[in-house]
C-alpha cells in the first residue's frame, strides 16, 4: 500500500518556517530572561505529527547552556504564544538546541586564514 501523501505539499516546511518567524519575534519581544541574549534562530523541525518542534539557535555572545536552559524552561510561555498566532489544529512542543554551526564555521575561518598567511611567510622567504 502506498504512503499517505498529504493533502498540501511541502506543508511540514511552511509551518516550521512560520513557527520560526513568530518564534523570533515573541523572544525579542516578550522574553524577558536576562540568560538569553542576542540569539539566531537558524531552523525548525517539526516532526511529521506535528506534535514536537526541535528550534536550533545561535548566539552572538553569552553562555550557550544557561540560554538553552532559559529557552526550554519558557517554551511553554512561547507555546503558548504561537498558539494564538498559528491556525493550526496542534502547535508543537518546543524542544530547543544550540547550534554550534556558526562557531564551527569562524573557527575554520581562523585556520584557513592562519595557514594562508603561513604559506605566504613560507613562500616570501624562498
Amino acid at each position: 500500500m502506498p504512503a499517505k501523501r498529504s493533502a498540501t505539499p511541502n506543508r511540514g516546511f511552511r509551518i516550521a518556517d512560520q513557527i520560526q518567524r513568530d518564534l523570533a519575534e515573541l523572544i525579542a519581544r516578550e522574553l524577558k530572561d536576562p540568560r538569553v541574549g542576542m540569539l539566531t534562530l537558524q531552523s525548525v523541525e517539526v516532526s511529521p505529527d506535528y506534535a514536537h518542534a526541535k528550534v536550533y539557535f545561535s548566539l552572538l555572545a553569552g553562555d550557550p547552556q544557561q540560554t538553552e536552559e532559559a529557552l526550554n524552561h519558557a517554551a511553554g510561555h512561547l507555546r503558548a504564544g504561537l498558539f494564538k498566532r498559528l491556525r493550526i489544529h496542534t502547535v508543537p512542543t518546543l524542544h530547543f538546541v544550540f547550534d554550534p554551526t556558526t562557531e564551527r564555521a569562524a573557527d575554520m575561518n581562523a585556520l584557513i586564514a592562519k595557514a594562508v598567511a603561513s604559506r605566504s611567510r613560507n613562500e616570501e622567504s624562498t
